[in-house]
């Protein structure tokens, strides 16, 4: 292919050409965006990699020129420093490929070359990702779920990190699962590692596997999910939960794309692109000095902020209707109008993770009918006595005075962190900010263990 290189940087430019040619590719230099567009003006090139900072014309503007001429279907890769980040993401909503941040070694750049020449062989699918398709599995038409999926798409298009932001039960997990099924590493491993479910010295293990011998009871050797996933996506869900004595090697693994095994000394190469989850404020964490700053930033290259339940509620009737056709594909369920408005009253602290299992219990008990009578008391009052904060309004108090009013308030409490997390103890404790420990102790007590 012919490649134009765009860096006013002489020393990245020379020797990225010089990277670019020995693959193979016809490499020409420019040292700025006018220069660039003169040359593409009597030259064609099938390729743009320019950096965004320059003077006269910059990146950016160099891209508008591009797309608004008949170079159009020129592809543009744009190198971006981490300040500028959200341009370089910009830049991809108004055309360009991809974006790939500095610094960066050069054969970083050799995969995104590939990509875009498997692109433009004939007779091969474009490797965009299909938005009819996130639209099908995304469920949602309100600002805030158009505002996702616009950025699933991006994040599809790019091998940049990723972090979602949401609570729990927002649907972290799809989304990251989805981002890794339209991107160009499909083909390979999605796997998953649930930070919270593991001590800071099993998460080594877990994250980049042991050697025999490395500590007692590793009989054999053992891969690591940064072994699994090469070439494809690991998702880090909960990654606020690991604790600090581990991040280093965190921060190493995708910065450099090298690990060790536990217990090893060979350096492991590591082709992942990380999807981290977290539903606490990160940047708090980084204040309190419980999470590194530099880990940070390496993760929250993309960032998707995913709205709560309780704030997109005129999505609920279409969650519904996907939801029940998940819980009886082959059975017809009816649902009364007023039993619609209850669900769209209700706060939801669970969000669409408690919807599902509302929905599984009332089709259930009702027998395929849901009513509003149903919801308000087959199931308790859970929904019809709900407080804006998500917790239960109690009409009276058991008997026993203050001390008993407390325990019931927290038996209630525990139960509906059961049930949203669909009887997952960690997750329920993780919601309820409780030490898994913790909250096993209460469930013994009220006898909900």
């Amino acid at each position: 292919m012919k490649i134009l290189v765009v860096d006013d940087e002489k020393i990245k430019r020379v020797t990225l050409s010089d990277e670019l040619a020995g693959r193979g590719h016809a490499v020409s230099g420019a040292e700025d965006g006018q220069q660039a567009w003169d040359m593409l003006q009597s030259e064609s090139f099938d390729v743009v990699v320019t950096d965004l900072k320059m003077p006269q014309i910059d990146g950016m503007q160099l891209l508008s020129l591009i797309k608004e001429s008949d170079c159009r279907d020129v592809d543009v890769v744009m190198m971006s420093a981490y300040g500028s980040i959200p341009v370089a993401v910009e830049a991809v909503k108004r055309g360009a490929f991809d974006f790939i941040t500095k610094p960066f070694r050069n054969e970083e750049l050799l995969p995104l070359i590939e990509r875009i020449e498997r692109k433009r062989e004939p007779d091969v699918a474009s490797e965009t990702a299909d938005t009819s398709e996130i639209d099908a599995s995304i469920i949602g038409q309100t600002e805030g779920m158009l505002r996702v999926k616009q950025m699933i798409n991006i994040c599809a298009r790019t091998d940049a990190n990723v972090l979602l932001f949401g609570e729990t039960g927002v649907g972290k997990d799809l989304i990251a699962s989805t981002i890794h099924k339209h991107s160009h590493r499909h083909e390979f491993t999605f796997a998953k590692v649930g930070c919270a479910l593991f001590s800071p010295a099993l998460i080594e293990s877990e994250l980049y596997g042991h050697e025999k011998g490395s500590f007692t009871g590793a009989e054999t050797q053992r891969q690591g999910r940064f072994d699994v996933a090469e070439k494809g996506s690991l998702y880090l869900d909960d990654v606020d939960d690991i604790e600090l004595s581990q991040q280093a090697k965190l921060l190493r693994a995708i910065e450099e794309k090298v690990f060790e095994r536990v217990g090893g000394t060979q350096l492991i190469q590591a082709d992942v692109r990380v999807i981290a989850s977290t539903k606490q404020n990160l940047l708090e964490k980084i204040n309190d000095a419980s999470f590194r700053q530099d880990l940070y930033y390496r993760l929250d290259v993309l960032r998707i902020n995913i709205p709560p339940l309780r704030e997109r509620t005129d999505d609920i009737p279409l969650l519904v209707d996907h939801l029940l056709r998940r819980i009886a594909p082959d059975q017809e369920c009816l649902i009364e109008d007023k039993a619609m408005e209850v669900l769209k009253l209700h706060h939801w602290p669970g969000n669409v993770r408690e919807l599902y299992h509302t929905l599984e219990r009332a089709f259930l008990i009702g027998n395929g009918r849901i009513t509003a009578s149903l919801l308000k008391t087959e199931m308790g009052g859970i929904l019809a006595s709900s407080s804006p904060n998500g917790l239960p309004k109690f009409t009276g108090l058991p008997q026993g005075g203050f001390h008993a009013a407390m325990e019931h308030a927290e038996k209630q409490l525990l139960m509906n962190a059961l049930e949203s997390s669909g009887g997952n103890k960690t997750a329920a404790a993780s919601a309820l900010g409780m030490k898994p420990s913790t909250f096993r102790d209460k469930l013994t007590k009220y006898g909900l263990g």
